[in-house]
């Protein structure tokens, strides 16, 4: 045998199963998208096998090279950037020459890239002028004279301070009244000299004479002379001392103020900054604030929320449709040493309910979705948790339409992808379906499809891919290992795929729950931090806060500045115009409020002949 032998007898002699003509697909279009799959997982395990080669070379090197050339593979080089252009240098190889060349068309369609380089300071940032400028013996010229100052370059530089406590010194006026205050009532110690003051004696007051040409008579009469009707009404007495009414705070005679408050919830529950750190921070410039006593404010400011986030339940619950998911979080046991494994749930509205809520349950069981989709009738994009079953059922929803299951094609694509160290060719031909349903989505979100245009590509081009590839698992489910993760992929597709079609049927439906993952990133990262939830109480807790950080994050709302001003009016807002608060509604009226400032500037000016 030649050293040079057939690609083939290699493969025969490996024992890899090599897929027969007519095991390919016949669709065109498959088996394009079926090649691009087959070249990134090429160049994926090429870029592997190439990093795994250079360390086991370096591993060699250091066990058996020379001693003193002896290293740490992992240390990190002195001059990176010779070593990267050596790096590509080797990496490049004949097979890599070989390699198909990228279309010009897909060259063109690469994402954007963020520029580099300075970009302009935000002109928001407050300037603070730093003039530098030369003494009056540096003004000196050599013939002489002196220097004029003829102007000023100007360059810009950003810095930082750290942030800075305040305190606010709520002063309550009181005000006295001089008349009431000497008709019985009692008039504190404090302000008798203010009274003596403010009051003049009966006798210092002048003496009113009676005209020259007036009788004795006429001079003499009193009140009891006069007519009943002619008699002085007396005035009511109110009481001496009232003081200002002071505004309603978040917390009831508590040390923080709003701006505080809501510094801490957004370093937690959006910054991911745990407590006892945001207490090493707030010591170190000089105020100590305990970590217990933030979650007591913490647990304070979720029950003045807690209205605000009934009404964005009641709101997302009317949504049309909604993504949901689920994570765990420890939880502290009644036992000391002991944890639970509890649940944090997103209930993503639609968008026109644009909230994002988050539930607390101390299990995994359907009790939670169960109890809180009691009143929710739509689509539902969810996995397929066996808890969300029972509300599929028509019974769950009597008299009424029932909650209709969209499920993820992400979570069936992902069975796929790990399935392709058992069984390659099949695992590909199925990623190559989803990734020319993936393409057609992504056609849609750039060209900005609308809802019926969405649907319509849906109906003309997805459902044809979907009959094929549908067609495809059912001939192959016979043919796989039932106990094989290729067998487990192709069930999971076709038990599910009611559910994972549904997406078909409306243009505004989406082809995964990726945006309720997404949203459970940040308890992923939050938990990281935090590590755990203290009780079911601090879950609840955790849950109001997280709903309102997240809902500011999806709308793009700077969420300090809108907890600020919600915990402020909270207090003093009727029941009735709790809706006023909500994010969306908040943030459509601050930009309402700012639109009217800019109108004056596209008024025109008055002419001369409208001036009086």
């Amino acid at each position: 045998m030649s050293t040079a032998a057939p690609l083939s007898e290699a493969i025969t002699s490996a024992n890899v199963a090599v897929p027969t003509p007519e095991q390919l697909p016949d669709d065109l279009g498959t088996l394009k998208r079926m090649i691009v799959e087959l070249v990134l997982t090429l160049h994926a395990e090429r870029r592997d096998k190439e990093a795994l080669r250079q360390r086991i070379t370096l591993l060699l090197q250091r066990l058996y090279g020379s001693k003193s050339e002896r290293f740490n593979p992992d240390q990190a080089l002195l001059f990176p950037e010779g070593a990267l252009d050596q790096d590509n240098d080797q990496a490049t190889s004949p097979a890599d020459d070989m390699a198909p060349a990228e279309p010009a068309s897909a060259a063109n369609k690469k994402k954007k890239r963020t520029p580099h380089g300075r970009r302009r300071l935000p002109e928001n940032l407050p300037r603070r002028p730093l003039h530098h400028e030369l003494s009056d013996a540096e003004r000196i010229c050599l013939c002489g004279q002196t220097r004029i100052d003829i102007g000023s370059e100007v360059s810009e530089q950003l810095d930082w301070q750290p942030a800075s406590y305040f305190v606010w010194q709520h002063l309550t006026h009181k005000y006295l009244c001089p008349s009431c205050a000497g008709k019985g009532t009692e008039v504190p110690a404090a302000t008798t000299a203010e009274l003596t003051v403010a009051t003049t004696k009966t006798e210092d007051l002048p003496v009113a004479t009676a005209p020259p040409d007036a009788t004795p008579a006429a001079t003499a009469t009193s009140a009891e002379d006069l007519p009943l009707a002619t008699q002085p009404t007396p005035l009511p007495i109110g009481p001496a001392i009232i003081s200002a009414a002071k505004p309603a705070m978040p917390i009831d005679k508590g040390l923080p103020g709003p701006g505080l408050l809501a510094h801490v919830i957004v370093s937690k529950y959006l910054d991911h900054l745990p407590l006892y750190r945001q207490e090493n921070i707030s010591e170190r410039q000089g105020v100590f604030i305990p970590r217990s006593t933030s979650c007591d404010w913490m647990a304070a400011c979720a029950a003045l929320l807690r209205p605000l986030y009934d009404l964005m339940v009641a709101r997302v619950l009317q949504s049309l449709w909604l993504h949901t998911d689920d994570t765990p979080v420890k939880n502290l046991g009644h036992a000391p040493g002991t944890t639970d494994k509890a649940r944090f749930w997103i209930y993503y509205g639609d968008r026109a309910h644009p909230h994002n809520v988050f539930d607390f349950t101390v299990n995994h069981q359907r009790d939670g979705p169960q109890t809180f989709l009691a009143d929710f009738h739509g689509y539902l994009h969810a996995d397929a948790f066996s808890g969300y079953d029972a509300l599929y059922l028509p019974s769950a929803c009597a008299g009424t339409t029932p909650i209709l299951e969209v499920a993820c094609n992400a979570h069936a694509r992902r069975k796929f992808h790990d399935a392709r160290g058992s069984d390659a060719l099949r695992a590909h031909q199925a990623l190559a379906y989803y990734g020319q349903l993936y393409e057609l989505e992504r056609a849609a979100t750039v060209n900005n499809f609308d809802d019926e245009q969405r649907w319509r590509m849906r109906q003309d081009l997805s459902v044809l891919i979907l009959d094929k590839f549908k067609t495809w698992l059912e001939q192959q489910r016979p043919q796989v290992l039932p106990k094989s993760p290729m067998a487990q992929a192709i069930g999971y597709a076709l038990n599910n795929w009611t559910a994972l079609v549904r997406y078909t049927e409306a243009g505004f439906l989406a082809i995964d729950n990726n945006v309720a993952e997404r949203e459970m990133k940040r308890i992923a990262i939050g938990r990281k931090n935090w590590l755990f939830v203290g009780s079911d109480n601090g879950g609840r807790t955790a849950a109001v806060l997280f709903s309102f950080t997240s809902t500011c994050h999806r709308l793009g709302i700077e969420p300090w500045a809108y907890l600020q001003d919600v915990l402020t009016r909270l207090p003093r807002t009727p029941a009735e115009q709790l809706g006023e608060l909500l994010p969306d509604r908040w943030q459509a009226a601050r930009q309402q409020s700012v639109a009217p400032a800019a109108a004056p500037s596209t008024v025109a000016a008055p002419s001369a002949e409208s001036i009086p």
